[in-house]
């Protein structure tokens, strides 16, 4: 018989050398998506005092804009958490998808407030979006409570075998 035991395998890259690239892109990463949110705030602010009519076009795209630096800035965190802890963190990508799908709604509901002569084409297919971007909402506040949920089952497990 061969001998049961497999002899460890050697990585041509140590792995010590890939944890170090992995951190650097990490903070890499971490420092151009702050970049990123600095100047679409600052394009943000420049947009909303150049936008002609204020009331309700520059305000809809001002709240849009926001969320999206909103948007940015989770992302921002989910990876600081993962340089941090080491994981991707699934609250995190939920918060983010809540949001923009939220932005979608309010972006759909605002172009069907300020649009005149929209055919019923445009209309139904409106009320298809939102409809799709409600459900998404609806399921991604579910998952967070499943998560939770999951989270709190261990440690609920242990105390009741104490």
């Amino acid at each position: 018989m061969e001998n049961d035991i497999e002899p460890e395998k050697k990585s041509l890259v140590p792995s010590r050398a890939v944890e170090i690239m992995e951190e650097v892109f990490h903070v890499v990463l971490g420092f151009f998506l702050f970049g990123i949110a600095v100047a679409a705030l600052i394009y943000s602010v420049i947009r909303v005092f150049t936008t002609s009519p204020f009331f309700p076009t520059g305000m809809i795209q001002s709240i849009n804009d926001i969320l999206f630096i909103i948007i940015i800035l989770e992302i921002l965190r989910t990876v600081i958490a993962r340089y941090t802890d080491g994981v991707f963190q699934l609250q995190n990508f939920l918060i983010i998808g809540i949001i923009a799908a939220v932005r979608h709604i309010l972006t759909v509901g605002a172009y069907m407030t300020l649009g005149s002569g929209k055919t019923r084409e445009e209309f139904d297919r409106a009320v298809i979006e939102l409809s799709i971007s409600s459900g998404i909402v609806v399921a991604l506040v579910l998952a967070i409570f499943l998560a939770k949920v999951a989270e709190s089952l261990p440690s609920k497990a242990q105390a009741i075998t104490k």
